[in-house]
């Protein structure tokens, strides 16, 4: 009974924050059939200075490596996970 309410909880959790975190429209660009116009600024968009500037800097390669190496390390955890949990399953058969 605790782990069917536990995992309702978390699934309500979890679907609460994709609802919470949906990208808003605005109402001004959109069609009558809901799809949202293209315009020339979105053409030219120059607006994200800090991604250019962090480029320009050489602090994104910082970003990268760092998101590079937490992905890595987390492979790299499920690897070792999955070899244990091998081994203990042999065990489990041998006994």
């Amino acid at each position: 009974m605790k782990n069917s309410f536990a995992k309702s909880i978390l699934f309500l959790l979890l679907s609460f924050t994709l609802f919470a975190f949906s990208p808003q429209q605005d109402s001004t660009n959109v069609k009558s059939n809901g799809k949202q116009k293209i315009t020339e600024r979105d053409y030219n968009n120059a607006e994200i200075e800090m991604a250019d500037a962090w480029r320009d800097n050489g602090k994104i390669y910082v970003v990268v490596a760092t998101i590079a190496s937490i992905v890595g390390g987390i492979i790299f955890y499920l690897i070792i996970l999955d070899r244990k949990v091998g081994k203990l399953e042999k065990q489990m058969e041998e006994d």
